[in-house]
């Protein structure tokens, strides 16, 4: 079994905001907290170390107590970029990632990729939920072997951004989680508010 301290837990909170008015998503507020600090405490318990990948406000991700690191990628370059920047800080030989807007995920998300990746003998284990009969990949809930970072590092100066393209070039394990709901996010406001009467 994959220790959970040799697992770094990386919460991306990276992005735009575009579908959000351009707010900082991770910080929005949930039930008096922001989003990312909902990340922060859901994923703590399941990783040994943590970190969280901001491009702005980096005061306020960095009051939250963990070390903060901004894309090391120019302009906004999507989850990818924050796996890149997560892989290149990682000290441990495993990394996974959670987005700053899913509060939910499931408390054992960690130790059921960790549990994949190994029986399968993957480089990467994704969260994929069943939507209407159909599994839906969650490919930013992912758990990665930290030694993908040279693949990565040649996938992104060749130019390319689609997360899907990068772990194809890979052994990957899709886990199937049987609650949907607990990988909602908060891409607009509408999302937000949603989520707030979920609970």
């Amino acid at each position: 079994m994959i220790d959970k301290n040799d697992i770094t837990g990386l919460i991306l909170a990276g992005g735009r905001g575009s579908r959000m008015g351009g707010v900082d998503k991770g910080l929005q507020n949930h039930h008096g907290v922001p989003l990312a600090m909902h990340a922060l405490l859901r994923l703590s318990p399941q990783v040994g170390e943590i970190l969280i990948n901001a491009n702005r406000n980096l005061g306020a991700y960095e009051s939250m107590g963990v070390p903060v690191w901004p894309d090391t990628l120019s302009d906004y370059a999507g989850p990818l970029a924050g796996f890149l920047t997560g892989l290149e800080r990682c000290e441990t030989p495993y990394l996974v990632t959670v987005p700053c807007d899913s509060p939910l995920f499931p408390t054992n998300l960690v130790a059921r990729l960790a549990q994949a990746l190994e029986s399968d003998d993957a480089e990467i284990a994704m969260a994929a939920t069943l939507e209407d009969g159909v599994l839906q990949v969650q490919p930013v809930f992912c758990l990665m072997k930290s030694d993908v970072l040279e693949s990565l590092v040649r996938f992104t100066q060749s130019g390319q951004r689609k997360i899907d393209k990068w772990t194809a070039t890979l052994r990957c394990v899709e886990v199937p989680f049987g609650d949907p709901q607990a990988f909602a996010n908060a891409n607009t406001p509408d999302e937000l508010k949603a989520l707030q009467q979920h609970g």
